[in-house]
């Protein structure tokens, strides 16, 4: 008998991942914990994946436009206010919330309970954006919103200074 191998198994030397309950790299912003399960270096930079739980009366970040990529919102617990211009919609656990490039958004936790969703980059160019701010704070500079737009705008985005 005769093993057949599959040469597809793998592309260009990438190998599975597994990321389990408690690994993955945390990143802290104020009162929202980050935990990024893929940062793209499996996914060929295609697809970045991070769970992050947003404490009670948590505001997101300003609202802004991505250039590049898209963003994904899918909320495993929680209530999770999703501002796209001038609309809001509440997303419930179960919802997944999909922002194109282009599209002006932000997020907030305006309720008394923890809510925690997964995020999907696509390609994977966001997630350096998150290290970037947590070097700021680590380093004891203030996050002004300056220095966020500093940060966004190596990440081919900025804010939607328009909205405000």
């Amino acid at each position: 008998m005769t093993e057949e191998v599959d040469t597809n198994a793998t592309q260009a030397g990438t190998a599975l991942s597994v990321v389990g309950p408690g690994e993955g790299e945390t990143i802290v912003l104020g009162t929202t914990r980050m935990r990024v399960l893929e940062d793209g270096s499996h996914t060929g930079h295609r697809l970045a994946i991070a769970e992050s739980v947003l404490a009670p009366h948590t505001q997101g970040p300003p609202q802004h436009r991505h250039a590049q990529h898209d963003e994904g919102f899918y909320v495993l617990s929680g209530t999770v206010r999703f501002t796209v211009g001038d609309e809001h919609h509440d997303a419930t656990t179960g919802t997944l919330v999909m922002v194109p490039p282009g599209t002006p958004h932000t997020f907030a936790n305006l309720t008394d309970q923890p809510a925690v969703m997964l995020s999907t980059f696509t390609p994977d160019l966001y997630v350096q954006y998150f290290r970037d701010l947590q070097e700021v704070l680590a380093d004891g500079r203030p996050l002004t919103p300056r220095a966020n737009a500093d940060a966004m705008s190596r990440y081919a985005t900025e804010p939607a200074t328009d909205l405000v």
